[in-house]
């Protein structure tokens, strides 16, 4: 069989592992490989090859890659886990930076606790002990984890649609992490734990440098959100994707809908009457990529429409540059994601211009020329007329900066996914927008699911640039998540990513969110109409009556 690999090629005489032929073709990198691609699919290092291909490297600057070992370390911290606190239930929570938030759930844990677990992280590491991965079937899997104290896991695996599945052992425990793993617990020797109440953080290797851990970065208003968040998941009693199946099951999705449905509507009630009480005039609503932007910037509309006010929406997409005037990214095309792509002075100019209550020449872009009208309409506002100006970048600094500070209210919204597949295994925010998008765009904007997946590498990279670092800067954050949409969004999207083929470069995205949805009941039709029209998900499935026009 030839094996290609960084331009190199070898041909062997029998099935070869992936880490002797990095060692053959790329010696050089071996040390910083933690997987490869072969076509829109993921390999271990420990894995056999039997047949000609074409390997690509994941190393720690490639998303798989670093999700390789996050997942290869969250083992060790397991394994140290049950040596050093043996009846503790460990609970993996969320991202925090560049870290994950862990707690016990049956125990508070206090600064010299870490420093214990910490050593012991470093003990089972310098050990090297080897992940273990053994096939088994869906039965044994479900009699072990049952055994072994971990119901909630044993519960969801009884719903995987397959028979068999790799199951890893290592240090007297077995697990199962949903994607690929590092040979061994030696493969993980940088991390650093930090103390925080009730729990801590795990950080991972800096993207900057891997042989040091990130900085920790204190994100205290995404914290208390996550954490009210988490909160009403518990009250609900549903935390992780087999309470959400059990549920369904049970013909009680509906009701669980309305509750959501409804604490949505108060938090969005609540934020209104703080507007209110402060006397904003501009409140500026930025958030990532499908965080449901628009639709929760109308429905502060109306809210505060209930409180008095005549709110005015400004959406920032309409003071894009035009076309030829964007700035372009190192492969020539135009960067749409850069702050740089919209007028910013023009912004201030007609932000200052409305707040003097003058009447103003207001932009309008239009989408299918790429080009901007400067003049497309004028407004001119009253004192109960508060501007909602929303877009990614509404929370830039350059956005309003030059405003009076008690004239102006920043809200920062995103999708903060809160049910796991179970206590190990997280649902990533990251991956949860993704579906989300893919939805849209497939269903109202003609574009289909492997363009969207092209173009999200993009996306990420300027919602880490532009988005997040400005985030903590809002005076409040709304959680945009709702904890039953993604058997919904299964209904939409699950044999239509099943259609991607295997050997399309993005099909590792596509990966990750089958298998997320392998576990996941779809909501039954009838559930659907107990989702409200001004439901933030009707942005992405339809029937959103905002944007419904007037026959």
């Amino acid at each position: 069989m030839k094996i290609t690999l960084n331009g190199n090629f070898k041909v062997y005489e029998h099935n070869t592992t992936v880490e002797q032929i990095i060692s053959d073709l790329a010696p050089d990198m071996l040390s910083k490989v933690m997987g490869v691609r072969i076509g829109g699919r993921v390999k271990e290092l420990s894995d056999f090859i039997n047949d000609d291909a074409e390997l690509h490297l994941l190393t720690y600057n490639d998303e798989e890659g670093r999700r390789i070992y996050e997942r290869s370390l969250r083992f060790v911290m397991l394994i140290a886990a049950k040596r050093v606190f043996p009846y503790a239930k460990v609970r993996i929570e969320h991202s925090v930076g560049d870290g994950i938030y862990i707690v016990f759930e049956d125990m508070r844990i206090y600064p010299a606790d870490i420093m214990h677990l910490e050593g012991a992280m470093h003990d089972v590491v310098k050990e090297d002990l080897k992940f273990n991965k053994r096939h088994i079937s869906k039965e044994e899997a479900v009699k072990y984890f049952i055994e072994n104290g971990d119901p909630e896991k044993a519960r969801l695996l009884a719903y995987r649609p397959y028979k068999h599945f790799n199951l890893y052992e290592c240090g007297g425990i077995s697990e199962y992490f949903y994607g690929a793993m590092l040979p061994s617990t030696g493969r993980v020797p940088v991390f650093t734990l930090r103390h925080h109440s009730p729990g801590f953080v795990l950080l991972l290797p800096s993207r900057e440098d891997v042989s040091v851990s990130s900085k920790f970065v204190n994100l205290p208003k995404q914290m208390a959100t996550f954490a009210q968040s988490n909160y009403w998941c518990r009250v609900l009693d549903c935390s992780d994707v087999a309470d959400l199946n059990d549920l369904i099951k049970q013909k009680k999705l509906n009701d669980f809908i309305r509750v959501n449905e409804a604490l949505h509507d108060k938090s969005i009630s609540d934020i209104a009457s703080d507007i209110l009480n402060r006397g904003s005039r501009a409140v500026f609503v930025a958030g990532p990529s499908s965080s449901g932007k628009t639709t929760f910037a109308n429905r502060l509309s109306i809210h505060l429409r209930v409180n008095g006010l005549r709110p005015v929406l400004i959406s920032l997409d309409d003071f894009y540059r035009n076309r030829w005037e964007l700035p372009l990214e190192n492969d020539g095309e135009p960067d749409l994601e850069t702050i740089d792509a919209l007028d910013v002075p023009l912004i201030k100019k007609c932000i200052t211009s409305l707040l003097e209550g003058k009447e103003t020449n207001m932009p309008r872009f239009d989408f299918a020329t790429q080009t901007q009208n400067t003049n497309a309409y004028k407004l001119k506002i009253a004192y109960d007329q508060p501007l909602i100006i929303e877009g990614i970048h509404a929370l830039n600094p350059r956005m309003h900066g030059a405003f009076d500070k008690n004239l102006i209210f920043k809200i920062y919204i995103s999708e903060l996914t809160c049910i796991n597949l179970d206590s190990h295994n997280r649902i990533r925010t990251t991956d949860a927008r993704l579906l989300r998008r893919i939805v849209r765009d497939n269903l109202f904007r003609n574009t289909p699911p492997v363009k969207t997946l092209s173009m999200w590498d993009k996306v990420r990279r300027g919602e880490e640039k532009w988005v997040f670092p400005y985030q903590e800067q809002a005076d409040i954050m709304f959680n945009s998540a709702l904890h039953y949409e993604l058997p919904v969004l299964k209904r939409f999207s699950y044999e239509m990513l099943r259609q991607i083929p295997k050997d399309n470069p993005d099909y590792l995205k596509v990966n990750r969110i089958i298998k997320i949805l392998h576990y996941m009941l779809p909501a039954p039709e009838e559930a659907l109409n107990d989702i409200p029209p001004l439901s933030i998900l009707r942005e992405f499935i339809g029937g959103n009556t905002l944007y419904m026009k007037n026959k």
